[in-house]
């Protein structure tokens, strides 16, 4: 999955943290969506996480938008 593989990248996720992002990407990933794009989900929740959002429900509602919106 590729927010793992990204968040397991950085290097700083423990496995609480992992399954939180492993479910806001489930439930925002769509069927038939590029590897690239998945890859580009995967660093806006990480990124969005990362800013402080911690919140599942803020995670899922920020992560919906491009970052810098």
């Amino acid at each position: 999955m590729p927010v793992q593989r990204k968040a397991e990248a950085v290097g700083i996720f423990n496995s609480s943290e992992l399954a939180l992002l492993g479910r806001v990407f489930d439930r925002l990933k769509i069927d038939h969506q590029s590897e690239q794009q998945r890859e580009v989900l995967a660093s806006r929740i990480i990124a969005n996480y990362m800013a402080g959002v911690v919140d599942e429900e803020e995670l899922l509602s920020a992560s919906k938008q491009p970052l810098g919106r």
